[in-house]
């Protein structure tokens, strides 16, 4: 989606309003992108774009300074090991010269002011550096527009996040403050750079006071989407680190692919916000590309199943658990998103408060962003409830797997809709209604549990009447229950029953791998064929290169003779290669829900040759349960994906066959012989 109307829809506008929609973008450069041409797979503009030629002077001298300033920051790191405060702030050094460094590596200068940008850059995290070995960080208690970053635990990469700290922030103060997370609109030319830039110079649209506005740099222009989604609770841990804030009166806000991020967040997440105002953006995929896009969408079956991922629509029901405000301009086309949601909310028994301002294309109204403040203001002075007496929660994954002290632990069947309808009904019973669930955990924290501590409670799940764990003398209650043969019973540990079954962070498809520290795996053997062999040296090099360009990390990589113990136990293993060519798809190849040798690939339903077929899945690593394995996948979308955000969704289930005769294209790594998932013990399911 994008920043801007497409070239198409301009000139129809009045100059008024042209203005106003150029006027609207804030920290990214204008890029007139969608729209009808950018439908064609074969004719694919690259994301992000070249950028200028800088002058062979500049570049020297600005690789010049990158090296010393790293040598420098590798040396602090060494320096500060026995000053672990120190050493954690080596980050906020670290993202002034990776800003500089992608720019010249990657060629992501788009202006020329940028390289005075770097040079500043430059200076200031010299800077940083020089106060953190005096064992100072003023930065750190500065109030205004202040940069920072932390270390990604799924890249080990420096990632940016800006904030603004509120004038009456005291770093003495026992006072806890409100958080609102901005999420940002669409900008193929905001690199790291870039993004630092705006956030040194503009505080964003919503400055509400005694409030600090964190803005997210979301790994590029994703949406907010997979290690994007990650970026906004790595950043918030982060924030919390260092500065005081109120867990119960945290927001989340955006405007155009913003506001599509912030739909995501407030559906998905509905129990963390104390509200959201989500503003144009999208809602849901079809409609959208249909809409905005003018295309045909012809998913596969799998596809069209894995739109439940971030199709917020299918998760409306959870607004009922954050209040939300809504914000679209009179003429943006971008308010379908808000219209989608309202249908959907409308058939949960939900009325959306929906402002509009009058006359507006793809902007904020003046005065209708007055009242928007006033609301968002005046449910944020309330704060969240961690524990209301209703609940009413829906998921489609257990990658979403809580609403507040709602913990579904597993389903029926992934990829169908799961609901839990839960009441407090007194002191003495919890009654719950559910669907597609079967196992379940009611958490209350200490101080925080309204029911009798004196008696067991009582909980009705279904209609059956059953004995939950006894309210702790801290207010605190925890209760396991578990579905079997259609019966629920309390149970003392949090269930499925199985160790091999779908859980919460692993219970896939392919592209969640991603979502957390993954490691790939190079082959150093001689592959089963020369065919195999291209192709997996292909896609591992495309893996590698994408990753960097659309989430902006760094990835681990490895030779399969150089794996450590240590490595399997941190890591989501991303293994290259085939049974012959790479030793740890030779020592967990017996384990697989599928087999591949040099006959072929065998499924339960087939064999595929071995000269022109590959599988591709993910699977609990054999050799440690609590990670995963991916064979031959980088995440599942690609470059034709990239020119509309709504597109940005999981292309592959957890398991597929690649016909390697048919070319790699835009859209996929050759032709799609078959695909689907497991079942929710992992196992081969037939579709």
């Amino acid at each position: 989606m994008a920043e801007l109307f497409a070239i198409g829809d301009i000139p129809s506008m009045k100059p008024s309003l042209l203005r106003s929609v150029v006027l609207s973008v804030s920290f990214s450069t204008i890029v007139f992108a969608d729209g009808p041409a950018d439908n064609v797979a074969d004719k694919v503009r690259p994301v992000p774009p070249p950028g200028i030629e800088i002058s062979a002077r500049d570049r020297v001298e600005l690789e010049g300074s990158v090296q010393i300033l790293g040598r420098d920051l590798d040396a602090l790191q060494t320096e500060l090991k026995d000053k672990p405060a120190l050493l954690k702030l080596v980050p906020d050094a670290r993202i002034f010269h990776n800003a500089v460094r992608y720019a010249l590596q990657y060629g992501e200068f788009y202006k020329t002011n940028q390289i005075e940008i770097a040079r500043q850059f430059l200076a200031q995290g010299t800077e940083r550096a020089a106060q953190l070995r005096s064992g100072n960080a003023p930065w750190t208690t500065a109030t205004g527009l202040v940069t920072r970053g932390y270390v990604s635990r799924i890249d080990g990469s420096v990632q940016p996040y800006g904030l603004v700290v509120p004038d009456s922030y005291n770093p003495n103060s026992p006072h806890s403050f409100r958080l609102d997370a901005w999420f940002h609109g669409r900008g193929e030319t905001l690199s790291e750079l870039d993004f630092i830039n705006g956030r040194q110079r503009s505080p964003g649209q919503f400055t509400p006071d005694n409030t600090f506005v964190l803005h997210l740099y979301g790994r590029y222009c994703n949406a907010n989407k997979f290690a994007g989604e990650i970026d906004l609770f790595e950043a918030l841990e982060n924030v919390q680190a260092h500065y005081p804030i109120d867990q119960n009166r945290l927001l989340v806000r955006g405007f155009s692919m913003g506001g599509a991020a912030c739909w995501q967040f407030a559906t998905h997440y509905a129990g963390l916000w104390a509200a959201a105002a989500p503003g144009a953006g999208f809602s849901e995929t079809a409609d959208f590309l249909k809409v905005f896009q003018k295309e045909t969408v012809q998913p596969t079956w799998y596809e069209q199943k894995l739109w439940h991922w971030y199709d917020c629509t299918d998760y409306a029901v959870n607004l009922f658990n954050c209040p939300t405000v809504a914000y679209s301009g009179e003429i943006d086309r971008q308010k379908q998103a808000a219209d989608m949601m309202a249908r959907a909310l409308s058939e949960e028994g939900i009325e959306l408060t929906h402002l509009i301002g009058p006359g507006t294309a793809h902007q904020y109204h003046p005065e209708t962003k007055m009242e928007l403040d006033r609301r968002i203001d005046s449910i944020a002075a309330v704060g969240r409830n961690p524990v209301p007496d209703k609940v009413r929660f829906t998921t489609w994954t257990l990658r979403y797997n809580k609403m507040l002290w709602v913990t579904v632990d597993a389903l029926g069947e992934h990829w169908e809709r799961a609901r839990v309808n839960a009441q407090i009904a007194g002191a003495h019973k919890v009654e719950l209604d559910t669907q597609n669930v079967t196992a379940l955990t009611l958490e209350m924290a200490p101080g925080l549990c309204p029911l009798d501590t004196t008696r067991k409670p009582t909980v009705v799940i279904d209609g059956q009447e059953l004995e939950g764990a006894a309210v702790g003398s801290d207010r605190s209650w925890t209760a396991h229950f578990l579905k079997a043969k259609g019966l629920w019973s309390a149970t003392a540990v949090r269930g499925p029953e199985s160790v091999l079954s779908k859980r919460h962070g692993l219970q896939g498809p392919i592209d969640d791998a991603f979502m957390d520290s993954f490691l790939m795996v190079t082959p150093t053997g001689k592959p089963l064929n020369g065919t195999v062999g291209a192709w997996t040296r292909s896609e591992q090099t495309h893996a590698i290169d994408q990753w960097r360009s659309q989430f902006r990390g760094e990835a681990r990589v490895k030779n399969d003779t150089e794996l450590t113990d240590e490595d399997i136990a941190a890591h989501n293993l991303i293994l290259w290669g085939d049974p012959q060519s790479n030793a740890l798809i030779a020592r967990i190849a017996d384990k697989l829900p599928i087999r591949w040798d040099a006959q072929g690939v065998h499924t339960r339903e087939a064999i595929y040759p071995a000269d022109r077929y590959v599988p591709v899945l993910v699977y609990p690593n054999p050799l440690n349960p609590e990670r995963y394995v991916v064979l031959n996948s980088g995440f599942t979308f690609r470059e034709y994906d990239y020119l509309n955000n709504a597109r940005q969704i999981a292309k592959l289930p957890d398991w597929a066959i690649v016909d390697l005769t048919v070319p790699i294209s835009s859209r996929a790594p050759g032709a799609i012989a078959n695909a689907g998932f497991f079942d929710e013990q992992w196992q081969w399911r037939s579709h």
